[in-house]
């Protein structure tokens, strides 16, 4: 039965490879799906074990420093270094702004102190030390050297950096703190947050603890919705392949209606007919899998920021794939099951 039914793929070959190059197309949008998702959340991740604090300090009432526009005064610095448990305190400006030279992109400004809490890690150059120097990521394509304009402030590149991105892969800009403040309070002396190694027992009045979790869930929040309809586009994919595969196995049932018959008579038993159509499914939705995964390699540098891609995420592609196609072929089986032995003499 199972060689009837390889057989079968084979001389409905024309069909079966128009349904998985369809198939594989859905699948690679699953995967590419998939991939954006995980990449906004891992950039999120990313950009605060960047800044490696173990508190953040934001005024009262703050859900997060990324996305509120409350501000501290700069000396605040000083009395979170100074409570107990705090072994370091350093203040960091964050800010998204516009780079207009040499070309105009949106970025995100991260304002640090030199030697402190936060402090970037260099790819190629080093990092910021002085007023008007900055770090670059590298998605920026700005060399060493180069000459930027941000937020109207010219900057010159001592270093690169690689992967530092988030909010949809905005590049981030690391600055001098002062730099920081001209571009978010035209020179005054506030900061966004303060960031600690060691986390404080106590802070002073007015002011607020967040831990590094506290910190992503709060950045992740206005992607939500983004995340959401990625859930829901990537559902819609799936139930279109189980539509694609269902189709082409139901109509392969009803074209071998009375080969169903002539084997059912000759003694064949449902479980094997339905072998065979299970066989027919798995093998369309691992073939169409396999070729989604190459799919997805090719498609994923087109867009405009990095798609990741985890290798847990081909793994399940493979599981569910053969999972839908099992479940497509529900109706196909059905038939096979429902077709009736006297047919093979000429019944109807």
């Amino acid at each position: 039965m199972w060689l009837i039914s390889l057989r079968d793929l084979q001389f409905r070959r024309r069909r079966f490879t128009i349904a998985i190059a369809a198939t594989a197309l859905t699948f690679a949008m699953t995967l590419l799906m998939a991939g954006f998702s995980a990449t906004l959340h891992s950039e999120i991740r990313r950009i605060v074990d960047v800044i490696g604090a173990d508190s953040w300090i934001v005024a009262e009432g703050t859900s997060g420093p990324f996305t509120a526009s409350t501000v501290v005064p700069a000396e605040t610095t000083d009395a979170v270094a100074a409570a107990p448990g705090v072994d370091r305190a350093s203040a960091l400006v964050l800010l998204h702004s516009t780079m207009s030279e040499p070309a105009d992109r949106d970025v995100n400004v991260i304002g640090y102190s030199s030697g402190g809490v936060g402090e970037p890690p260099v790819t190629e150059g080093r990092a910021p030390e002085e007023a008007g120097e900055a770090l670059v990521d590298t998605a920026l394509e700005v060399g060493v050297g180069d000459s930027i304009s941000v937020g109207g402030l010219p900057l010159r590149a001592v270093g690169t950096s690689d992967g530092i991105t988030y909010y949809f892969g905005t590049p981030t800009i690391f600055v001098p703190l002062e730099n920081a403040q001209a571009m978010a309070f035209s020179g005054q002396d506030l900061v966004t947050t303060v960031v600690t190694s060691g986390e404080p027992s106590s802070l002073p009045e007015g002011l607020e603890e967040l831990t590094p979790t506290q910190v992503r869930t709060d950045l992740e929040r206005p992607l939500a919705n983004g995340t959401k309809s990625i859930d829901l586009i990537s559902a819609l994919l799936w139930i279109t392949a189980a539509g694609i595969i269902g189709s082409i196995i139901y109509l392969s049932a009803l074209e071998r209606t009375r080969d169903f018959a002539v084997l059912k008579a000759t003694g064949a038993p449902n479980s094997a007919l339905m072998g065979g159509l299970a066989l027919q499914a798995i093998v369309l939705s691992v073939t169409s899998a396999a070729l989604a995964v190459g799919l997805a390699q090719l498609l994923a540098p087109l867009f405009p920021f990095g798609v990741e891609i985890y290798a847990r995420a081909y793994a399940a592609l493979f599981a569910i794939a053969v999972s839908v196609g099992l479940l497509a072929s529900v109706a196909g089986l059905r038939r096979a099951v429902r077709v009736d032995p006297a047919l093979a003499f000429g019944g109807h």
